[in-house]
């Protein structure tokens, strides 16, 4: 747990501990397998998982094109990162949106 909350705080340096193991919660038996926990930005396809279950579904977001723009915008603060983590790619967009307190 500590290993993804030291990721995200790379990125957002008052991240919520709280916030942190909700996404992990969410996420559960998806982060064993390294692939899965990973978010790949030059996939279109990841990338509509990304907008649909968790951007639209799990955070409530009804706009398509505000998740879209919140997906782009992680990407590009996480272009450094070749290995992006799940967790807190999740957590950004949910910042991002205002969403963290719903998680």
């Amino acid at each position: 747990m500590a290993d993804y909350l030291a990721d995200v705080k790379k990125y957002d340096a008052g991240a919520s501990e709280d916030a942190v193991n909700k996404i992990v919660k969410h996420l559960g038996i998806a982060l064993r397998s390294r692939d899965a926990s990973l978010v790949s930005c030059s996939d279109p396809s990841e990338l509509d998982r990304v907008r649909e279950s968790w951007c639209m579904k799990k955070l409530g977001e009804t706009d398509a094109g505000k998740c879209d723009s919140t997906i782009q915008k992680v990407c590009e603060a996480m272009s450094a990162d070749r290995s992006k983590s799940r967790v807190t790619f999740y957590y950004l967009v949910a910042k991002d949106l205002g969403k963290l307190a719903t998680l």
